[in-house]
């Protein structure tokens, strides 16, 4: 690994050490002493390791795209590993492999929990969880700007005009995510206060919210929203984590409005209403609308959170909008609508071609000044083909170990898309606590896999069975 993997690796351990330090704060000043010797630890042994990879003198190459992958990827092991010495160090005597576990399912935006009962936990642990998956999600959003050459060219104009970034272009668009991902998690924390959440609880669900991660600093989120008002709001909150970071910025300042940049964003919004209509219509049938849009929200956001009071027969449809997620440049996961999308209207113009062979049909996006090629759909194609191949593997392994394939099914999508079981996936009481060893292990490989570009598979598997 460069100097640029030990310097990028570095900052986020750096970041780990503020994160330890801000609760250390934290716990002095509320007076929780309990787990304080565990951020002391966990600050020292940050900082030590960060200013480590920070000054490594290493020689200076370019960088290809096989060793930002796997910079990519380090980082999603060895961070998790330092945000796990908290909880190891705790008094709640947890093993190394439930931390690493918890740790990585933070770090991931995932939300899978060891924990059965959150408040039992000190509030000073509880932040530390939120605040590992405000790193993760910025961790993720880093490392898009960093892969940004395994994207086709249509999401990169979602993102900038520039075909490839050099490392000085890398640092400044990171720079404006920083900023950006921030601001927003300040907005949504004063947002959260204004409609009269808990100080503690809105800090915890801001962070939540921007990273579309699954911790709640609760056992159940209906006793924070526990008015119809809060939920609607809520949930036009987690809408933060389903559009573009850069939405905002630039309906605000870039100056010539490009729709190349709000491309994927305007159909987004197109799929979104068309989602409120159908259900609002048709699948409203006990008047509980805000508990619907909480649901269909989360899901869209994968984020995943939910009320316990959501009909049984949704439960497919919900995991349906899981795997499509959303936007190219947000912190949710899934295959992406407008990969969908965009799959469909290839196929179907490929269909009519052979029927009418006189007529011209063109792969273009409505928003979009620029034609689907081929590269374009083989890559959307690809991610579809990854997507079925690792549920396939992590169903058939959870289902040897646990015998329920109802449930391996529905965690094998949770797990790839990283958003957390709830009851509207029928998956409220499920216990990762109770998991063999293997099962667990499996269920982290495959967080990581899911948080990374699932083309990245492609991209590596190439570079190791094919040398030439």
């Amino acid at each position: 690994m460069n100097r640029f993997g030990f310097i990028y690796i570095s900052i986020f351990f750096l970041s780990i050490s503020i994160f330890s330090f801000l609760n250390i704060i934290y716990s002095y000043y509320f007076n929780l002493y309990l787990n304080i010797d565990a951020y002391i630890y966990s600050l020292i042994l940050s900082l030590i390791l960060g200013l480590a990879l920070l000054f490594k003198k290493k020689n200076d190459i370019k960088i290809s795209i096989y060793e930002k992958i796997i910079i990519v990827l380090i980082g999603y092991i060895t961070i998790p590993i330092l945000i796990s010495v908290p909880y190891y160090l705790s008094i709640y005597n947890i093993s190394f492999l439930d931390c690493y576990f918890e740790s990585i399912s933070g770090f991931t935006s995932t939300g899978f929990t060891i924990f059965s009962n959150i408040k039992h936990l000190d509030e000073s642990l509880i932040l530390w969880r939120s605040s590992s998956q405000w790193i993760g999600g910025i961790y993720f959003l880093f490392s898009i700007i960093l892969l940004i050459d395994v994207f086709d060219d249509n999401l990169k104009k979602s993102l900038t005009n520039f075909l490839s970034f050099n490392i000085n272009e890398t640092i400044k668009q990171s720079f404006k995510i920083f900023i950006l991902y921030s601001v927003l998690t300040l907005i949504l924390f004063i947002i959260l206060n204004i409609i009269d959440i808990r100080t503690f609880d809105s800090l915890n669900l801001s962070m939540t919210i921007i990273s579309s991660g699954g911790f709640i600093p609760v056992n159940s989120i209906e006793s924070i929203l526990n008015t119809k008002f809060k939920e609607i709001i809520f949930s036009l909150l987690l809408l933060t984590s389903f559009f573009s970071l850069f939405l905002s910025y630039n309906l605000i300042f870039l100056k010539k409005k490009n729709l190349n940049f709000f491309t994927e964003d305007l159909y987004l919004v197109i799929y979104f209403f068309a989602l409120i209509f159908v259900f609002f219509v048709f699948l409203n049938h006990e008047s509980n609308f805000s508990t619907i849009l909480l649901s269909l929200t989360s899901s869209i956001s994968n984020v995943g959170i939910s009320n316990s009071n959501i009909s049984s027969n949704l439960y497919f449809v919900f995991l349906l909008l899981v795997i499509i997620g959303g936007s190219f440049f947000s912190t949710s996961s899934g295959i992406r609508f407008i990969k969908i999308h965009s799959l469909i209207k290839f196929s179907l113009n490929e269909l009519l071609s052979h029927a009418r062979p006189k007529h011209v049909f063109v792969n273009k996006l409505t928003f979009s000044s620029k034609n689907l090629n081929q590269s374009d759909i083989s890559k959307y194609f690809l991610s579809v083909v990854i997507f079925i191949i690792c549920l396939f593997l992590i169903t058939l392994i959870l289902t040897i170990f646990n015998n329920n394939f109802d449930e391996s099914f529905k965690i094998g999508i949770l797990t790839i898309m990283n958003t957390v079981n709830s009851s509207m996936y029928g998956l409220k009481d499920y216990s990762f606590n109770n998991l063999d060893i293997f099962s667990k292990s499996t269920l982290m490989l495959f967080m990581i896999i899911g948080r990374v570009e699932l083309l990245t598979l492609i991209i590596i598997s190439k570079k190791f069975l094919f040398k030439n």
